[in-house]
């Protein structure tokens, strides 16, 4: 089998790009899996070494499905598959000590998060009655998806006299993440974060790691938080073979700290990047990318892009409204119910 066979033209370029940086703005339903599976596959039948071909993308059903295909279509591939995290956790087992840690660091889980978050607020007399845990620990996130560290979000708050809230985050986010060091343990967002920090501040680390994965592809890019977009851009500054597919109107992560501007924006940090776009559907009618056509249209901050339907014509598009979003939830499961039945 060609690895052409079945693609469009679009995905066809997508695929025989090799050198340089690529943004693949992908419509829902355009095959983009295939896409960056068989771009991989294609990197491999021109000579590229596999360890030097990282892809990433977010959950591990998503890796696992990536990492399936691609050994379907290479089946003694070393082609490295990952999620982001599960990619900064292997590399700070190996380069630990760059950021205080040993190597047989530990990952906390939410509970044994909590529990340190609280020690540490109690050791700052802060009650937990009055400042909700949950809610402190939110906002640490959040400040770690953004590279805000500790020390610098202390500096921030000492002389402020603003929300409460963030003045307590500004004396509790040091404390914890002291007795994280001292527990040698790490948070879920502190995987990026360290390595985020790790390649900007080590120059001899980046270039080497730059060196090793000379060819990247960052799965659904729209949410990308500030550290993943660090991460990938510091990997792909001598050798900026950075091929990244999402869709801006897809975006719906920022409550977890996505930023969409990383997909707008790619073009200004990669001036020399090609755009390619996947447009075509191969999952819905024509008369639901027309409706979705028209109400995205009306998105600010998006790439323009138009969904041209494969499928034959169906029936209407209906409007249900409902009351809440409980009713909306029984009256699609309803619905779902009587179409299976």
């Amino acid at each position: 089998m060609s690895l052409m066979d079945g693609l469009t033209l679009s995905q066809q370029k997508a695929v025989e790009h090799i050198d340089g940086p690529l943004l693949v703005l992908a419509g829902p339903g355009s095959g983009k899996t295939r896409v960056v599976t068989r771009r991989v596959a294609h990197l491999v039948e021109r000579g590229i070494p596999p360890w030097q071909i990282l892809a990433i993308t977010f959950t591990n059903k998503a890796s696992q499905e990536m990492s399936e295909r691609v050994r379907h279509l290479l089946p003694d591939s070393r082609v490295r598959v990952s999620t982001f995290h599960k990619f900064c956790a292997s590399l700070l087992r190996q380069y630990a000590e760059i950021v205080g840690l040993q190597a047989n660091y530990s990952i906390l889980d939410v509970n044994d998060q909590r529990a340190l978050l609280k020690e540490a607020m109690q050791d700052q007399d802060i009650d937990t009655s009055h400042f909700a845990p949950d809610r402190i620990a939110w906002r640490i996130s959040q400040l770690k998806n953004d590279l805000v560290t500790a020390d610098q979000y202390a500096d921030q708050m000492r002389d402020s006299a603003g929300d409460l809230w963030e003045v307590m985050t500004g004396r509790i986010y040091p404390a914890y993440q002291k007795k994280l060091l001292e527990a040698n343990s790490v948070d879920f967002d502190d995987l990026l974060l360290h390595t985020a920090r790790m390649l900007t501040e080590n120059e001899d680390l980046r270039h080497s790691l730059d060196q090793k994965f000379r060819y990247i592809m960052v799965d659904e890019h729209q949410d990308t938080n500030a550290a993943q977009y660090q991460i990938v851009r510091a990997l792909s500054q001598r050798y900026p073979n950075l091929c990244v597919t999402g869709d801006p109107d897809q975006s719906i992560y920022g409550w977890r700290g996505a930023r969409i501007a990383n997909i707008l924006r790619f073009e200004q940090d990669f001036p020399s990047a090609n755009l390619i776009r996947l447009e075509e559907n191969f999952r819905s009618s024509p008369e639901v990318l027309a409706a979705a056509d028209s109400l995205i249209a009306h998105n600010t901050q998006r790439k323009e892009k138009h969904l041209i339907p494969t499928r034959p014509s169906g029936p209407p598009v209906k409007v249900l409204l409902y009351e809440n979003g409980n009713d909306e939830a029984d009256g699609i499961a309803g619905r779902i119910r009587l179409a299976i039945d």
